[in-house]
């Protein structure tokens, strides 16, 4: 409260030019008039599918490939290494090939926010199959549990807290591609409302979707950690016995 009435206080005092910095009355009227007319709802739920089926089929992916590495050494001193490298490529860096291999239809849009979801989950949860205690995997052993079973019973429990990390940062990340993928030709979302507001020189506009962003992604967040914190229960039982 205590920030947006000296943002009120500076815009209104005009220390910083309304160019640079819209007055927070500004932004509300922008948000009150897209929301009323639905303009920005519509913009926002095709922003929120394209981030809903990138995440999906990311961190699918992820389970996946993060699953093998995590379980096998072999396949970890393959894999891991080519995916550390391409880790390290930014984001915005593949929106070239993207558009030169898939063009700029949704497609392209939702393989890029997915190559973005893939790697925090993929990192977490590999480290997190491959950090659990060599004590409960020997009980497995000994119980006669090997292949898919000793992962079902043993290292995917043990690595859950570990996966719920992955995905709450692969969502975060998610919802800061959107942007470039929509720079990709989209006619289209939030990123396209924001790019439009730069374009024609509307601060206020891009203040507003600014404001939706951190909301959007706050709320999928607050989704997944509230889904977290139910999956891992067994947790806080621990820790209330402990």
């Amino acid at each position: 409260m205590l920030l947006l009435s000296g943002w009120q206080f500076t815009s209104t005092q005009q220390f910083i030019d309304p160019v640079l910095l819209p007055s927070p009355s500004e932004v509300a009227e922008v948000l009150y008039r897209l929301s009323s007319s639905g303009e920005m709802f519509r913009h926002l739920a095709i922003s929120f599918q394209r981030v809903s089926l990138g995440f999906a089929f990311g961190s699918a992916a992820a389970i996946v490939f993060a699953s093998i590495t995590g379980y096998s050494t072999v396949w970890r001193s393959i894999i891991d290494p080519t995916v550390h490298a391409l880790r390290t490529v930014p984001g915005l860096a593949w929106i070239p090939m993207f558009i030169l291999w898939f063009g700029i239809d949704e497609f392209s849009k939702v393989s890029l926010i997915a190559l973005a979801a893939f790697f925090p989950t993929y990192l977490n949860l590999m480290s997190g199959i491959a950090r659990v205690d060599r004590r409960l995997i020997e009980v497995g052993l000994i119980n006669r549990l090997t292949g898919f079973r000793l992962i079902k019973t043993i290292l995917f429990p043990s690595s859950l807290p570990f996966l719920f990390i992955g995905l709450r940062q692969s969502m975060g990340v998610c919802w800061l591609v959107v942007v470039g993928a929509e720079l990709m030709g989209a006619s289209s979302g939030v990123g396209y409302l924001l790019m439009d507001g730069e374009m024609t020189g509307r601060p206020e506009i891009i203040v507003a979707c600014m404001i939706v962003f951190a909301l959007s992604g706050k709320t999928t967040d607050w989704i997944l950690a509230c889904l977290a914190a139910k999956a891992l229960h067994w947790q806080e039982v621990r820790e209330h016995m402990s």
